[in-house]
């Protein structure tokens, strides 16, 4: 949550480094929507070095974790060869 209030700047002021920091803490924890939004980010390279393989990695753990979003993700970049 706390990394989403980052990104939004909702009460905060937004600060990505913040929103990358939250977000890994939670997607070590196995939380998969913390994993999927960290793949977003290095997918997109909002806030992180853009990085096709650590977002697949990212995604592929969201998906392992059960998270149907996680899963298409990890399939879409599997597609574009990453």
């Amino acid at each position: 949550m706390l990394g989403t209030l980052y990104e939004k700047g909702l009460g905060v002021p937004q600060d990505y480094g913040k929103v990358r920091e939250w977000f890994e803490k939670a997607a070590m924890q196995n939380f998969p929507q913390a994993q999927l939004d960290l793949g977003a980010m290095y997918e997109t390279g909002q806030g992180v070095k853009q990085d096709n393989a650590a977002a697949k990695e990212w995604f592929g753990k969201a998906c392992d974790s059960g998270l149907q979003d996680g899963c298409e993700a990890y399939r879409r970049l599997n597609e574009k060869g990453f």
